[in-house]
């Protein structure tokens, strides 16, 4: 069954790291909302030119930025989402920006979008990739005092083990922690898609081709798609201490 809150998500701001981090964490909601007729805006801090999860096929030295680049504007035209703004910060180097600068270019993409939803990394970024928390400590900031409703991307319990019996946890983790998960019944937002939607995102991953062979070539189609389904988000109020 697919649980569907779009309608009171309104106008979203969706704002992520690298191209693919937005059609993990929530391509479900978006393609929803833009459905339904809601505006979507999507923000990407960096091209993700430093790599590829296949460096066999795509190794360094070949311009990802620009592949990145033409990757996700594919997947974003498959979504629906017509309104996209790259930060240009470097890939890798985030946690190196002024967070000054980096929250007064939100706030002023938020004051043009006026969203009513913002979306984007828990304070430990999924994976605690220190690009991903930057851009979570910058949209918290950025949003703070606005009344609006920000939700931070997590997962839950259940989708983490299903996970684990294709990827060691360890192996996708950026520091040597355990991943952060949630319990459904806290999660602001718990979705399971199936049907139309789970086919727009499916096939909206496949257009960032650089990067998810392995993961594909692991899981197979069918646990692939399965582990697309889930998209959940939690409160600011209600999330870890981590």
């Amino acid at each position: 069954m697919t649980i569907a809150p779009q309608p009171e998500l309104g106008t979203i701001l969706s704002i992520w790291a690298h191209p693919d981090d937005e059609t993990y964490g929530c391509a479900g909601l978006m393609a929803a909302a833009v459905r339904a007729g809601a505006r979507v805006v999507c923000v990407t801090a960096t091209r993700g030119e430093l790599g590829s999860t296949d460096p066999q096929r795509w190794p360094s030295g070949l311009p990802l930025a620009e592949i990145r680049t033409k990757e996700l504007a594919a997947c974003l035209s498959d979504i629906g989402v017509t309104e996209h703004i790259w930060l240009d910060y470097p890939d890798g180097g985030c946690d190196q920006i002024d967070d000054v600068e980096a929250v007064a270019r939100l706030r002023a993409i938020v004051e043009a979008v006026r969203p009513d939803t913002v979306l984007t990394f828990g304070p430990d970024g999924g994976t605690f990739h220190p690009d991903h928390m930057a851009v979570s400590r910058w949209t918290t900031a950025a949003v703070a005092d606005t009344g609006l409703q920000l939700h931070y991307s997590t997962s839950t319990p259940e989708w983490h083990a299903m996970v684990s019996q294709f990827v060691d946890p360890s192996v996708v983790m950026m520091a040597d922690r355990e991943p952060v998960t949630v319990s459904a019944d806290i999660c602001s937002i718990h979705v399971v898609h199936d049907g139309e939607l789970l086919d727009v995102k499916y096939r909206a991953m496949l257009r960032q081709e650089s990067q998810v062979g392995p993961m594909l070539a692991l899981m197979g189609p069918d646990k692939f798609r399965a582990l697309l389904a889930e998209e959940s988000f939690c409160l600011p109020s209600n999330f870890p201490v981590v």
